[in-house]
């Protein structure tokens, strides 16, 4: 992918218009603008740089707050005016000290960071963590836990009550990703055998 290959608007100032969504949760976080320079600084070093129009100068995101936009992949969009950066933020994106500098409901895409907890809490086996607990008793632990909270989880569904079943499925859910980070396994892998079988 090279800036030329875009179709920038006449009205544009030759900038490009970039939306960043964070690669784990899918939230979108913001949009900027690229000049040629900007977009090839960050093919090449991975953090995510714009031009920023009212200074007039390349700014790369993070370089006072710290907050960096790592780059996991880019997309142009069908009509090749338009790129989508999926990218892990450093932090919070927005000048306010928010995620998204749109106020979209927190828990939009929750499961993504939940996971990114969970393995995190893998990796550093941090004390007094009850996830710690469950990854130092193994997988036998873990999976006779997931087996609870299923037979929970039908209960409810069978009993009716849906707060309860919203509870439990929770419980259960969370139980899964321990498992499968456990196992080695993230969301993605299972949206990609889902995505498989819907075909």
């Amino acid at each position: 992918m090279k800036f030329e290959d875009f179709k920038l608007e006449k009205n544009a100032d030759g900038l490009l218009p970039v939306i960043i969504q964070d690669s784990r949760t899918l939230k979108v976080l913001m949009l900027g603008y690229m000049n040629r320079e900007a977009f090839e600084k960050t093919a090449a070093e991975g953090r995510v740089t714009f031009w920023s129009r009212s200074r007039g100068c390349l700014w790369t995101k993070g370089e006072t707050s710290g907050h960096f936009l790592t780059v996991v992949e880019m997309y142009p969009d069908c009509d090749a005016d338009t790129l989508l950066i999926k990218a892990v933020p450093d932090g919070p994106t927005c000048h306010r000290g928010t995620r998204s500098c749109f106020d979209t409901p927190d828990e939009e895409g929750f499961l993504g960071e939940l996971q990114e907890v969970i393995r995190k809490r893998h990796e550093q086996m941090p004390e007094g963590s009850y996830t710690t607990r469950l990854f130092i008793k193994g997988p036998k632990c873990i999976a006779k836990k997931v087996g609870e909270e299923a037979a929970e989880t039908v209960i409810e569904a069978v009993d009716g009550n849906r707060d309860r079943y919203i509870y439990e499925v929770s419980d259960l859910i969370y139980h899964l990703m321990v498992l499968s980070e456990q196992m080695g396994c993230t969301l993605q892998d299972f949206e990609k055998e889902l995505s498989l079988r819907h075909r």
